[in-house]
């Protein structure tokens, strides 16, 4: 496979990954940080970061409505409920090493 055909298959399993992302509400972000250690938000930020090393400056919070498909704050509001106290001890236990 050539690199640019790779590029654009890596191009669109992201883009697919994503648009999942903005059907699946019902998945907290805590969810995904428990079980893959990533989440929403770490996806717009680095998304931001590979924008930043071409020159390229997108705001936070643009970089995040990317991921969302909405601004954050409206997502937050509609979808994002209160972690419950299971939810943050799995995070301390998935995330002791990280700090």
């Amino acid at each position: 496979m050539d690199a640019q055909t790779q590029l654009e298959l890596e191009a669109a399993a992201f883009r697919t990954l994503r648009d999942h992302l903005q059907k699946r509400t019902d998945v907290q972000n805590i969810d995904m940080m428990n079980l893959a250690g990533f989440c929403r938000n770490c996806l717009s930020r680095w998304y931001q970061e590979a924008a930043a090393e071409r020159g390229i400056e997108i705001g936070k919070m643009e970089a995040r409505e990317s991921f969302y498909g909405m601004p954050f704050e409206t997502w937050k509001a509609k979808y994002q409920t209160d972690a419950t106290d299971s939810q943050k001890a799995a995070f301390e236990v998935s995330h002791k090493d990280a700090t």
